[in-house]
């Protein structure tokens, strides 16, 4: 079998159903009762049924995602699937690669998330902070335009806005208060970018004022037991592999107000040899980022029995 990587998506692939198509593999039941008993509540339901309002908010939408990308990864090592050479995770999808390399169980997992996820809506009222996705415009324009918006509120400004998400070369999001946003949102434009979109989240999550969520998770980090990984984790925030739990928490702590540097950690994964990606999750959106930073690289996603079968053929 080819080397290959596993990386796990964040928010924003999650929907109503998305575990269906597995059926009643047992693999995906036993990842929907561990992460029930951990968090007090049917999982299982509230992926099933929804509604989509209840799915998206962020409380719920962190733990979803973790069971998703969790229940894929269980799938392939119950059918025979080999371990990959490397992990990774776009943002919240740190937290399954770490369960996937052995760092956390999932037990541990799921509170520690919806503990993240209910810090950072409420370091930020609804309202206040703002995201938008930049697109058609290289990543340091990106980032000169932000400091320029920033800067022209003078010091000691509330004002924030902050490059926090390099998802490929030209599409970078945007996150701060909201009133720096919309204005960088026009500045970006300006200067060439095809579009600025305000994007559908209640906290701008990656920037700097996330910082007093960060404060907090650093303590629940720090109660949390850590066991060195079993497989090489590339982090978002130094695209570094650690290995000293207590150096894997603090990058979780920085990675929760500082920026996913997602092209550079495709990139860290090729330079390790390896040249085929399998993304697990209920959509393609890594695996379509994959191919726009680099197409040189094979990208594939495992989301149901179908998918699965055909990742297991290309790996062949």
């Amino acid at each position: 079998m080819m080397n290959f990587a596993f990386v796990f998506p964040g928010q924003g692939s999650q929907s109503v159903g998305m575990l269906d198509a597995w059926g009643d593999h047992p693999a995906v039941a036993e990842v929907l009762r561990e992460a029930s008993d951990a968090l007090g509540e049917d999982v299982a339901r509230l992926i099933h049924e929804g509604p989509a309002d209840v799915l998206a908010l962020t409380t719920n939408t962190q733990p979803v995602m973790l069971v998703a990308g969790v229940a894929a990864w269980r799938v392939w090592l119950a059918e025979g699937g080999a371990l990959p050479a490397a992990v990774a995770g776009h943002s919240l999808g740190e937290y399954s690669a770490l369960v996937a390399s052995g760092v956390l169980s999932l037990s541990q997992a799921a509170p520690l998330v919806r503990f993240r996820a209910t810090a950072m809506q409420e370091a930020v009222p609804v309202g206040v902070g703002a995201m938008a996705a930049v697109l058609g415009l290289p990543a340091d324009q990106v980032m000169a335009v932000c400091a320029k918006v920033q800067a022209s509120y003078g010091d000691g400004s509330i004002e924030v806005v902050e490059a926090v998400n390099f998802n490929d070369p030209v599409q970078t999001v945007i996150a701060g208060s909201k009133a720096a946003v919309e204005k960088a949102c026009e500045a970006v434009k300006s200067a060439g970018a095809k579009r600025a979109l305000p994007l559908p989240v209640s906290a701008p999550f990656h920037s700097s004022l996330m910082r007093p969520a960060a404060e907090r998770l650093k303590v629940k980090l720090a109660e949390t037991v850590f066991a060195p990984p079993q497989i090489p984790v590339i982090n978002n925030i130094d695209v570094a592999v650690e290995s000293e739990p207590d150096r894997i928490r603090d990058a979780l702590y920085r990675q929760a107000f500082g920026p996913v540097r997602w092209v550079e950690c495709i990139g860290a994964i090729k330079a390790r040899g390896i040249h085929t990606l399998v993304e697990c999750g209920p959509r393609k959106v890594l695996t379509s980022l994959t191919k726009r930073i680099d197409p040189d690289l094979t990208a594939a996603a495992i989301f149901d029995p179908s998918t699965l079968g055909e990742v297991k053929l290309m790996l062949a």
